[in-house]
């Protein structure tokens, strides 16, 4: 395999000439790079390179124009405090947080606040309807027990609709 001249190949660090060839490729770093023997066509010379996958950056844009990071911990510390008392565990938090961050990143690296919001709540459904429905409450700012009933609602058509589902496949 030879590598051509073009912009970002690699050039020989002795001659500095734009074509090299590839003489042994193996998985490195725990299979997050792959490490590359290369050898110069013009001088010989013999040199390593690694590639490693660069990271889109996932960032938030919030209602108020703003825009940030994407956290996994401030996922987390939400989860926490609105599922507090209930049987999930701060493993079971950080798994959302981090299923959040992969379908962030299947969008592209920038999503809206809200999305971010509907994500966790979705991701929280399947695990607790209570605790959902707790977080629910904060996240979509229920102002009376018609919210909470409205929502109550929805969980139990889905979790009816989910179980009639499941006894139709046996």
């Amino acid at each position: 395999m030879i590598v051509s001249a073009s912009v970002g190949r690699v050039r020989c660090p002795a001659c500095g000439e734009s074509e090299t060839k590839v003489v042994d490729s193996r998985s490195a770093d725990e299979e997050t790079s792959v490490r590359r023997r290369r050898s110069c066509t013009d001088c010989d010379h013999r040199f390593t390179t690694f590639e490693r996958v660069e990271e889109v950056p996932l960032r938030v844009h919030k209602r108020s124009g703003s825009v940030t990071d994407f956290d996994e911990e401030k996922i987390v510390s939400g989860l926490i405090a609105a599922c507090k008392g209930r049987p999930l565990t701060r493993a079971d938090f950080e798994q959302i947080a981090v299923r959040v961050g992969e379908g962030a990143r299947s969008e592209g690296g920038d999503v809206t606040s809200e999305w971010v919001g509907l994500a966790v709540l979705e991701q929280l459904r399947e695990m607790d309807p209570v605790a959902y429905l707790r977080f629910a409450s904060v996240y979509k700012g229920f102002d009376n027990l018609a919210d909470f009933e409205r929502e109550a609602r929805l969980i139990k058509v889905d979790s009816e609709a989910a179980a009639a589902s499941e006894a139709a496949e046996v």
